[in-house]
C-alpha cells in the first residue's frame, strides 16, 4: 500500500520554491512495449534545502534527477526552476540555462585531466566570461570553504578520489547555481572520503545556502540531508523530514522506511 507523504505547510513553504515539479511522467518504448519510469510525480524544493532521493534500482530515482536537471525530457508534466518552466524551453536556451542555473556532481568527478583543480573549478565562470580577477577571488573563496586550497594547483591524477569529488563540488558551487544536482556522489568513495564529501555538502548547504538535490542508494549519505523522498515504481512512496532530530536519529528513521520498502542494511536502496 502506498504511503501518503506529508507536506510541511509552515515557515519555508511561504517562500516560492526554487524547484517545482508538477505531475511529471516519463514513458519509454513503443506503443506495444511501454515502460512508465515516472508516474505523476509532484513535489517542491525550497531554496536552501538539502534533499535526498532514494529508491531501489529501477525505481525511477535517476530518471527523476535527469528530468529535473533537463538532461532528459519529460513525457508530460512541468518542471519549474526559479519560476522558469524548463520543460518548454528550446534547446539553445535550455543549454544556456543549464550552464548558468544548474550545478552537477556525478559518481565520477568528471574533471578535465588536462586542467588543474583551480582551472576545473574556474571553468563555469570562464565559459560565462566572468572577469579573470573575479574568477580567482571566487575560486579561492570556495576552495577555502571546502578545504581544498592545498590541491588547487594539482591535476586530477595527483589527487585522491575524495579530493577530486570535492573539487567537482566546488566547480558545481562556484557559479552560484539555483540547484546543485548530485547523482550517487559517494558511490565510488571509501567510507572516510564519503564522510568528507558529505561534510562538504553540509558546508555548501549551511554556509552558502546552496540547494542540493542528491540521488543516493545509501542511508548513511541520506542522513546528512534535511529531507528524503523515497521513490518506488516511479512514484513518491513517502518522505521524511529531519527537523530537530540528530543525524543518528534521522538515519534510524530512514532505515525504518528502507525496511518497510523491502530493503536490508544501509546499501539496500
Amino acid at each position: 500500500m502506498q504511503m501518503q507523504h506529508l507536506t510541511d505547510t509552515t515557515g519555508a513553504a511561504a517562500q516560492p520554491p526554487v524547484l517545482d515539479v508538477r505531475h511529471v511522467e516519463k514513458v519509454y518504448g513503443s506503443r506495444n512495449n511501454v515502460t512508465r519510469a515516472l508516474a505523476d510525480v509532484s513535489f517542491t524544493v525550497q531554496r536552501g534545502e538539502f534533499v535526498g532521493i532514494m529508491g531501489a534500482s529501477g525505481s525511477g530515482k535517476s530518471t527523476l534527477l535527469n528530468c529535473v536537471s533537463t538532461i532528459d525530457a519529460v513525457t508530460s508534466g512541468h518542471v519549474f526552476i526559479d519560476g522558469v518552466d524548463v520543460t518548454g524551453m528550446k534547446p539553445a536556451k535550455l543549454t544556456r540555462f543549464r550552464r548558468e542555473q544548474l550545478g552537477f556532481i556525478f559518481q565520477d568527478s568528471n574533471l578535465l585531466d588536462t586542467l588543474t583543480a583551480r582551472e576545473n573549478i574556474a571553468l563555469p565562470l570562464t565559459i560565462s566570461r566572468v572577469p579573470a580577477r573575479e574568477v580567482q577571488v571566487r575560486v579561492e573563496a570556495v576552495a577555502s570553504r571546502l578545504s581544498i586550497t592545498g590541491v588547487l594547483d594539482k591535476y586530477p591524477y595527483q589527487m585522491s578520489g575524495g579530493q577530486q569529488q570535492r573539487v567537482a563540488a566546488a566547480r558545481a558551487l562556484v557559479g552560484d547555481p539555483a540547484i546543485i544536482m548530485a547523482d550517487e556522489p559517494t558511490g565510488a568513495l571509501d567510507s572516510k572520503n564519503a564522510r568528507l564529501l558529505l561534510e562538504c555538502f553540509e558546508t555548501m548547504n549551511r554556509t552558502y545556502r546552496a540547494t542540493v538535490l542528491m540521488v543516493t542508494h545509501d542511508s548513511f549519505a541520506a542522513s546528512y540531508t534535511n529531507r528524503v523522498l523515497f521513490i518506488r515504481d516511479g512514484r513518491i512512496f513517502t518522505e521524511l523530514r529531519r527537523g530537530a532530530a540528530s543525524r543518528q536519529e534521522f538515519f534510524n528513521r530512514i532505515m525504518e522506511v528502507v525496511a518497510m520498502m523491502g530493503g536490508e542494511g544501509s546499501d539496500a536502496l
